[in-house]
């Protein structure tokens, strides 16, 4: 099979388009790919290092206020059909993919103007622009939330397939996370991560209750700051919190955080589509603390989804305090009988076969081509 995939900005986009391929790859090995990015984003670096043909069009979001940059914005739109035209007939695939972000808007408009099968998937319960855009043109989404099917009534083929991400966590080896953090097997810890560049609300929420820490004897904290916050908040940390301090671990990065997530009894998040759909699909219990600072407030959404199943509870930032979240940390930590009820709401949540369900969708819209 030759496919295309597209989606960028974010990593939230980028890295469940390379789940879908590696998927295909494994299903059929002498599938070809192109992926077709924007010229600066995120995409154009981490696209190259998984070694996938990378090729990139000149495009920009449009702004949510009036603005003529907006003009030049749709100028770019039908210069990224042009070129992506071009990419398309040269390479000459059998299904185009995208996974949201303005650069796929050209990408796959252009393919279902060619009359190649195309296939988008969501992430978010709250579709993208883009991808609201898109539900007109293309053969077939598939969606990570069920909340999401309605948003998409004029597209002939839905699937609720879940999020690829999913199914890379599910391989994790859950001794190697307790052993990465120089824990004993089955030491009961929590992961507090804001995301790969970190968080400064859930850092300084960290920070303010880790005195607090002490009443929780048995309980380790992870706090994964990123990089930029690392060095102020492990010394406000080591400052405030020096009885708990051994079983407090601050570090700026997880390199291994599928294994580190397989061995969490609780994880204190951002509600990114990617890592929701993680922690569902090992069943881990989580409280959501949904980013206010994204397009659409599309956080919001997935993490109520979340608690509204009873698999995790969510604190909106405006209400997050270092009292507020040792509170609901320690309520769930102290109560084993419900955080095992947390856990199997969060498994039943889980599409851990989200990556197979997105092949045969692009496989029957392929076939319907012929």
């Amino acid at each position: 099979m030759r496919v295309v995939l597209t989606g960028g900005g974010t990593g939230g986009h980028i890295y469940p388009a390379l789940a879908i391929g590696r998927d295909i790859k494994e299903r059929e090995p002498d599938s070809s790919f192109l992926y077709i990015g924007a010229l600066r984003g995120l995409e154009s670096r981490i696209v190259p290092q998984q070694g996938i043909p990378f090729e990139a069009i000149h495009i920009t979001g449009f702004r949510r206020s009036l603005s003529f940059e907006n003009v030049r914005t749709v100028m770019r739109f039908w210069q990224g059909v042009r070129r992506s035209k071009a990419l398309l007939k040269k390479f000459k695939p059998d299904v185009v993919v995208g996974t949201g972000g303005y650069v796929c808007g050209p990408v796959v408009y252009a393919a279902a103007k060619l009359g190649i099968p195309t296939v988008i998937h969501e992430q978010n319960v709250v579709p993208g622009l883009t991808n609201h855009f898109l539900s007109r043109y293309v053969k077939g989404v598939a969606v990570s939330f069920a909340e999401s099917k309605p948003h998409f009534a004029k597209c002939p083929d839905v699937v609720h397939a879940g999020n690829p991400c999913a199914s890379a966590v599910l391989r994790a080896d859950r001794k190697q996370g307790f052993a990465s953090l120089g824990l004993a097997p089955e030491t009961p810890f929590v992961v507090v991560v804001g995301g790969s560049g970190g968080a400064k609300a859930l850092n300084e929420a960290a920070v303010r209750m880790s005195p607090a820490l002490s009443a929780l004897p048995d309980v380790h904290v992870v706090i994964v700051t990123g990089e930029r916050f690392y060095e102020e908040t492990k010394a406000r940390i080591e400052g405030l919190a020096s009885s708990s301090q051994s079983r407090i671990h601050v570090l700026p990065y997880l390199h291994n955080m599928p294994e580190v997530l397989a061995a969490a009894s609780l994880v204190v998040s951002r509600a990114g589509a990617s890592l929701v759909a993680e922690i569902t699909a090992i069943g881990v219990p989580s409280i959501l603390v949904p980013s206010p600072n994204v397009t659409n407030n599309h956080q919001e959404p997935n993490a109520r989804s979340v608690a509204d199943a009873g698999a995790g509870e969510m604190i909106l930032e405006r209400e997050l305090t270092g009292d507020a979240l040792f509170e609901r940390i320690s309520a769930i930590m102290g109560d084993s009988d419900r955080r095992a009820a947390m856990s199997k709401a969060s498994r039943s949540l889980g599409m851990p076969e989200a990556a197979a369900a997105i092949y045969e969708q692009i496989r029957r819209v392929t076939r319907q081509q012929r």
